[in-house]
């Protein structure tokens, strides 16, 4: 009895390890998936092809470049077995870009989507602080399961707080920049702006949400209301 119990103890420990070491491979690939070097080559290209074609052969020309290369973007991320979401993401997304660009008949229609976006996500993020529900610490926290003990503490709230207007101001920036070219017909430039106020200013943004859970796990693991070895 005595070499079972033991038995099924070290079997359990065992599972336990390994659970812990697939998740945080999950994690680390998650992590890879949401950006990177790659991530940013393949968020930009479907953008500076549509420019550089629409200058070259036109309207149609341009809609049809770069829906091809967002498609074969696609297969070469399924080709290398990455996950689903992202793939087929990129693609959805160039897809309606160039459908409302097609349906208007104007190049500068291509952007327009993530235009209004970028101003919905300046209202989300800012509305969530005064809300006392700062969208970085939700999305955050309930990413990396750590749920809703950070807002018990009013200085990690206020880390959140930060981090959440600090990607406001990104969002309203990206709004204003490109509102602008777009009122001004500058495709070429609205091209360059999208690329340029993407993944860059996107990262500067992560990096202060980082910051944020750093500072708000210091202090909960202090208060005891985080286990000391919870990342």
């Amino acid at each position: 009895m005595i070499t079972v119990n033991t038995t099924i103890t070290e079997e359990s420990a065992t599972d336990m390890q390994a659970n812990r070491t697939t998740g945080h491979r999950q994690k680390k690939s998650a992590l890879e998936q949401a950006g990177g070097t790659k991530g940013m080559v393949y968020s930009a290209m479907p953008a500076l092809t549509f420019v550089v074609a629409n200058n070259a052969r036109g309207l149609k020309f341009a809609i049809i470049a770069s829906v091809a290369l967002a498609l074969g973007i696609t297969v070469e991320r399924l080709a290398r077995k990455e996950s689903l979401a992202p793939a087929f993401g990129g693609l959805f997304g160039v897809a309606i870009a160039a459908g409302v660009a097609w349906w208007t008949g104007s190049a500068k229609d291509y952007f327009v989507i993530g235009i209004w976006a970028s101003l919905a996500g300046a209202i989300a993020f800012t509305a969530s602080v005064f809300a006392r529900w700062p969208l970085a610490g939700l999305i955050w926290n309930s990413a990396t399961g750590k749920g809703h003990v950070w807002r018990a503490d009013k200085y990690s709230r206020l880390y959140y707080d930060i981090a959440t207007l600090v990607l406001a101001a990104i969002f309203a920036a990206r709004f204003a920049v490109q509102q602008y070219l777009y009122q001004a017909d500058e495709v070429g430039s609205l091209g360059v702006a999208k690329i340029l106020m993407g993944y860059p200013l996107l990262g500067i943004g992560l990096l202060v949400v980082a910051w944020a859970a750093r500072a708000s796990d210091k202090r909960l693991k202090t208060a005891g209301l985080l286990p000391a070895g919870r990342r």
